[in-house]
């Protein structure tokens, strides 16, 4: 059965399009909850700012990595701004090369 730590480790494949910097380092992943049978997969992400036109294409990109696991046949994407996005979620990683870029 898949776990949260490889879903996490798959999602580091999934840039923000705008930043190119994987949505697992900018802090934008909130949660994953896997049901008992490991069927089904739900996934608690963030923009890093509200009206982020790109949310589909950072979606779709998302339910193709968890779907990729065995066993795991549907994916639920929930998108909240509770809390906010803020640099401080970001890794030291993420933090280091944001600096660089911006």
């Amino acid at each position: 059965m898949v776990t949260e730590e490889q879903i996490r480790e798959s999602l580091t494949e999934v840039l923000d399009p705008e930043i190119q910097i994987d949505i697992v380092n900018l802090g934008m992943v909130y949660g994953i909850d896997i049901s008992e049978d490991g069927k089904h997969v739900t996934v608690t992400v963030t923009l890093t700012t509200m009206g982020c036109p790109l949310f589909d294409e950072i979606k779709d990109q998302i339910e193709e990595r968890v779907k990729a696991f065995e066993g795991v046949e549907d994916v639920e994407v929930v998108l909240t701004f509770d809390p906010p996005w803020d640099k401080e979620m970001m890794s030291e990683e993420a933090k280091l090369v944001f600096k660089y870029l911006f």
